[in-house]
């Protein structure tokens, strides 16, 4: 049977919640033909293997963090049996199912027609989209959009494919006893903070002194400090060598490392490595409709979401630009509206300046705009003027000295009228606290706007409206 060819204006490629915007958005308000590809399961990374069951996770790892704090305020709680990893991986993957299901039927209802394949450029207009089911259909697309995603990577280390990635964390059907995790990013910082919490004996293996290093060095200061308090064994400056099956115990491995306290082996039943991604390129055919990438292998892209090619375009983690899902969700809108929304939205684009985003780490942490050492050297360290406080949350009145996690908040100002061009908050509550003050600092608010707001008492977050 000869291959089915279809026409359309838009041609999605990827399932992930970025690509599904922009293939809402076109067809849905702007009526637009599009078709949308995924060889995998709709929502991406983030729906699937990443911020939805991640935060899930997490909740339940607070939960059992607090339920260990709860006899500070006078609860008799007792553990009859340990954390049933089981049923709350299947509740999970349930959750994860249903979310599946809403995504096809929004794009059923916004008629995006779907296709469950593997899509591969053949011309700057010709797709092949090989199915599921073995058969191939060949697409003309007047604009096609490149959203692909990325995927965890693995070192080239002997017996590293007997660990598991951040994916390979959703699918483990049983806790492991003893993990170790290799990475300083916020994926490993959050995973091992999970394990932890739910009762796992967790090693972190990090390659330089510090985790989290992009990101603020009070942020990385703080969070570093209170995992090791909490008792996440960090192996600072280390690699790992060789990886073997333990010659006695099933299912367990020898992790061979370097540390700065020298060589060992560490016998784990479960090796996780969270050291970055890759772009989702592999036989994607970007070489056939010339589409240029960079060294990383990510897409090359504007500010507008072109890449070299005509009509072709790019954004999300396959492009590298901010991989955060809410990221590619706006710039996704953005791109259909100015492809598909008239001259209004000609000049239709997302601002990558000022965006938040949140470590769930034990405790949690929010960043917008620039850390200490970006804004220095931008500004220089006579033009910056820096707010800082740490205090003990409320929560933690009624808890002993050793039982409490300090708060940190940071401000970072610049110029006479000290605007804020930098905010870091360490501490409970702050994913949540930050999406409010993170309206401020993308409307250009001064410390004097956050002075004149009056605080709420008693809060945490009155310490950001009162820091002197």
């Amino acid at each position: 049977m000869a291959p089915i060819r279809k026409e359309c204006d838009y041609l999605v490629i990827g399932g992930g919640s970025g690509g599904l915007a922009s293939a809402r958005r076109a067809s849905g308000q702007w009526g637009a033909k599009t078709i949308a590809v995924e060889s995998k399961r709709l929502g991406g990374t983030c729906v699937n293997v990443g911020c939805v069951p991640k935060k899930v996770t997490w909740n339940a790892a607070a939960l059992a963090e607090k339920l260990h704090q709860s006899h500070s305020y006078g609860f008799s709680t007792k553990e009859t049996a340990p954390f049933d990893w089981k049923t709350f991986v299947e509740k999970r993957a349930a959750y994860v199912k249903r979310l599946n299901g809403i995504y096809d039927k929004n794009l059923e209802k916004d008629h995006v027609e779907w296709l469950h394949g593997r899509a591969h450029l053949l011309s700057k207009n010709e797709v092949e989209v090989n199915l599921d089911d073995g058969s191939t259909q060949t697409i003309h697309a007047k604009k096609i959009l490149l959203a692909t995603g990325g995927h965890p990577n693995v070192p080239p280390y002997p017996g590293a494919e007997l660990g598991i990635t951040s994916d390979g964390f959703f699918e483990l059907e049983t806790q492991p006893k003893k993990v170790a995790v290799v990475g300083a990013g916020y994926i490993a910082i959050e995973m091992a903070g999970m394990f932890h919490h739910l009762g796992t004996e967790t090693h972190l293996f990090i390659r330089h002194e510090n985790f989290l290093r992009p990101f603020d060095p009070m942020l990385q200061e703080k969070i570093m400090a209170e995992y090791e308090r909490q008792g996440i064994i960090v192996h600072r400056s280390s690699s790992q060598s060789k990886i073997e099956k333990h010659p006695e115990k099933k299912g367990w491995l020898n992790v061979h490392y370097k540390d700065s306290k020298g060589e060992g082996v560490l016998d784990a039943d479960c090796l996780l490595w969270a050291i970055g991604r890759s772009p989702e390129v592999e036989d994607l055919g970007l070489d056939k409709a010339g589409v240029k990438q960079d060294q990383r292998g990510q897409i090359i892209a504007d500010e507008y979401q072109n890449t070299n090619v005509e009509n072709i375009y790019s954004l999300g983690d396959v492009c590298g630009k901010v991989e955060l899902t809410p990221v590619a969700i706006a710039a996704g809108r953005k791109l259909s509206n100015r492809l598909f929304g008239g001259p209004e939205y000609k000049n239709a684009k997302l601002d990558y300046s000022n965006i938040p985003s949140v470590v769930f780490a034990h405790p949690e942490a929010g960043t917008i705009g620039l850390t200490e050492p970006e804004a220095r050297e931008k500004y220089g360290d006579k033009n910056i003027k820096v707010y800082s406080t740490q205090f003990t949350d409320m929560y933690y009145a009624m808890m002993d000295p050793e039982e409490k996690t300090p708060s940190n908040y940071k401000l970072i100002c610049t110029g006479p009228e000290e605007k804020i061009v930098g905010m870091h908050i360490v501490g409970n509550g702050c994913a949540e606290m930050l999406q409010g003050f993170g309206v401020a600092v993308k409307m250009g608010a001064t410390k004097d706007d956050f002075d004149s707001c009056v605080a709420i008492h008693p809060t945490a977050a009155e310490e950001l409206v009162t820091m002197k």
